[in-house]
């Protein structure tokens, strides 16, 4: 079988780019080139998350105020 000539693959895009049309194949081209570029991106971090606020680590940032009809009460155990 061989290999296929620089011919063989003229005809194929020709092929694909009367299927799916030149609009519809620049769509899928710029999605990857997006998608690729969002992946390095996201390597480049290395997983750690700068803190964008200036309050220390720990910290919480907002307290939450809990519902004036909510009852706090204790469980106790049984002895």
């Amino acid at each position: 079988m061989g290999s296929f000539s620089i011919w063989h693959w003229l005809i194929v895009l020709l092929i694909v780019v009367m299927v799916f049309g030149t609009k519809k194949l620049r769509n899928m081209g710029s999605d990857l080139g997006g998608a690729v570029k969002g992946f390095k991106d996201g390597m480049k971090q290395d997983g750690s998350v700068a803190p964008t606020e200036d309050k220390p680590a720990g910290q919480v940032a907002n307290a939450v105020v809990a519902d004036k009809n909510t009852i706090d009460v204790e469980a106790k155990t049984k002895s």
